[in-house]
């Protein structure tokens, strides 16, 4: 999968679970107990890690293959 394709669906993902919380802040105060948890513990965490790998994804992959590419002295013994 190319990178823009994986900054595509990270970039909808962002979008999409944007709008439940939009409605959470906009709905009646009587609704808000049935949509506080589900905001709270689902919503606002991937909104905000996926935002995070928006933004500073690319250091993210560059440590990981930098990680990657590197061989450990353990491995590489066999101990």
């Amino acid at each position: 999968m190319s990178q823009s394709t994986v900054r595509t669906i990270f970039r909808w993902i962002h979008i999409v679970l944007a709008f439940p919380i939009v409605g959470y802040i906009y709905s009646p105060f009587d609704n808000l107990p049935a949509y506080a948890p589900v905001t709270r513990f689902v919503y606002v965490p991937v909104l905000v890690l996926s935002g995070l790998w928006l933004w500073k994804g690319h250091v993210v992959r560059r440590l990981i293959s930098r990680i990657s590419t590197q061989r450990l002295p353990c491995a590489a013994t066999g101990r």
